[in-house]
């Protein structure tokens, strides 16, 4: 058995009025990985795009913060992220395995901006998929960053935040709090 965990902390709190935290574990045992994501304090009674993101090439992704605000719009946008954090890889939705990104089959959070989710991953079917994507079996979950995502319709955001994805704005898109995979054991 390996276990990873990353800490969730907010990004784009001050703006959204929400400071969405909260832990992530990965256990991989028995060509399984159990995905566990526990989240306190999004945005209430909307849904949440969650991933991990990170680089192709191997090299070790790190959390954006606000000094990632390219066009000092006072938001720190998808795009702006992937100059540290890479690019987005697998979905935890209904079935990570097939990393399927732009739907809506992701968790909503309650009217106290409370979700848990839970997946139970065939590993063999996600690496197989991760390999025709990135080019290699190995997730390499210590060099990755988890991403949450999405804030309600109604918030005012200013038309510089990137992050169209299909017909999914960047309400959707938004990054609200990330955390680094660790390795812990």
């Amino acid at each position: 058995m390996t276990k990873y965990q990353a800490e969730i902390v907010p990004l784009n709190d001050k703006q959204i009025g929400s400071s969405a935290h909260g832990t992530a574990t990965f256990v991989e045992e028995n060509d399984q990985l159990t995905i566990t994501i526990e989240m306190f304090d999004t945005p209430a009674n909307t849904e949440h795009w969650e991933h991990f993101h990170g680089f192709p090439d191997g090299k070790s992704a790190a959390i954006a913060t606000e000094a990632q605000d390219a066009n000092h719009d006072g938001f720190v946008d998808l795009m702006e992220t992937e100059a540290v954090s890479g690019t987005t890889m697998v979905p935890f939705d209904d079935a990570p395995e097939h990393m399927d990104i732009p739907h809506d089959r992701y968790p909503v959070s309650d009217d106290k901006g409370h979700f848990s989710y839970t997946k139970v991953v065939p590993l063999p079917e996600l690496q197989a998929n991760f390999e025709k994507a990135f080019g290699s079996k190995d997730l390499q979950l210590d060099k990755r960053v988890v991403y949450i995502h999405g804030v309600p319709a109604s918030l005012d955001l200013p038309e510089s935040v990137a992050g169209m994805v299909g017909h999914f704005d960047a309400h959707v898109t938004l990054p609200i709090a990330v955390g680094k995979i660790e390795k812990v054991n």
